[in-house]
């Protein structure tokens, strides 16, 4: 985690007169160009950083400039905490309790690591989620490809990108970078993603521009509006999901709901889920399918 690795190498500029690159790169187990665009990204933030070469030099803090040691207060450190303790969630090391360490968080603070939040961020596939995640990290990094076998509607194929982003959204994670195949930017969901290796293929960074970097676009560029009529027995499903406003209801009590979902196959499965407790509107298409469906399993259990 960057907000982790940058909070650590404050601490230690508090606490030695120097340190070096090298020193900063293997205790935080990165490259020395990662560490470079640390010191940057610090100096950006307002705190001037010196950084000296040849014999006992060093990176250290401006003579002058006073930083209170405590940077954090309790409640922005708790904040940071729960956080942290989500990225654990998916983690094969503690980040929060390596954080803890670094910060001198003392025995009497101890109520800071059990807070009133909870954020897990793990899957069914726990394991190989945890694999992946260490993979995609340790390869962007190193600015490193990646390669894997992508199931998806149209079948499964073999891709190969330059990973930029870890992306968490709409209850999964996803891997933003650069796909070879296609040449454009994409985005890929870990849980389709197997076979996953590092290869020791380096790659430049690229500028994606601002229109890649709308990740939202991503989700939006297949959506489908649905309009369908729900029983109310299911009335706490839709609540759940998508809150009490995400329908009307008509003369007869039933649930008038209509939403634009992300693709077309989602929305097929998510209705499906609801069996006979729901009528579909619209679009046509959606209802043309769930028919075919229906006429083919019917055939099927008839031939039981």
């Amino acid at each position: 985690m960057k907000i982790d690795r940058l909070i650590g190498i404050i601490t230690l500029l508090l606490r030695n007169d120097r340190v070096t690159a090298p020193e900063l790169a293997e205790r935080f187990e990165v490259s020395r160009r990662t560490i470079g665009r640390d010191i940057d990204a610090i100096c950006q933030a307002g705190i001037p950083l010196i950084t000296e070469q040849g014999y006992g030099g060093g990176i250290r803090i401006a003579e002058g400039y006073k930083l209170d040691s405590t940077v954090l207060t309790k409640d922005e450190l708790r904040a940071v905490l729960d956080g942290l303790q989500g990225i654990d969630s998916v983690s094969r090391t503690s980040v929060t309790l390596r954080l803890m360490e670094k910060l001198s968080v003392h025995a009497e603070d101890t109520v800071l690591s059990e807070g009133a939040v909870l954020i897990d961020l793990a899957s069914h596939y726990e394991e190989s989620l945890k694999e992946k995640i260490e993979l995609i990290k340790q390869a962007v990094s190193r600015q490193h490809t990646v390669t894997f076998c992508y199931y998806y509607s149209k079948g499964e194929e073999y891709r190969e990108i330059e990973p930029y982003l870890l992306l968490f959204q709409w209850s999964s994670w996803y891997v933003y970078g650069y796909c070879r195949k296609r040449k454009d930017f994409r985005m890929f969901k870990l849980n389709r993603l197997w076979e996953l290796k590092e290869t020791r293929e380096s790659y430049q960074v690229r500028e994606p521009g601002e229109t890649k970097r709308d990740f939202q676009e991503y989700f939006r560029q297949d959506a489908v509006r649905l309009k369908a009529v729900f029983e109310q027995e299911v009335k706490y499903r839709l609540v759940e999901e998508y809150g009490v406003d995400c329908f009307s209801q008509d003369d007869q009590g039933n649930l008038v709901f209509e939403w634009d979902f992300v693709s077309y196959d989602n929305m097929k499965q998510w209705v499906l889920s609801f069996g006979s407790r729901v009528t579909v509107m619209e679009p046509k298409s959606l209802v043309d399918d769930l028919v075919a469906d229906l006429e083919k399993n019917l055939n099927k259990y008839k031939r039981t």
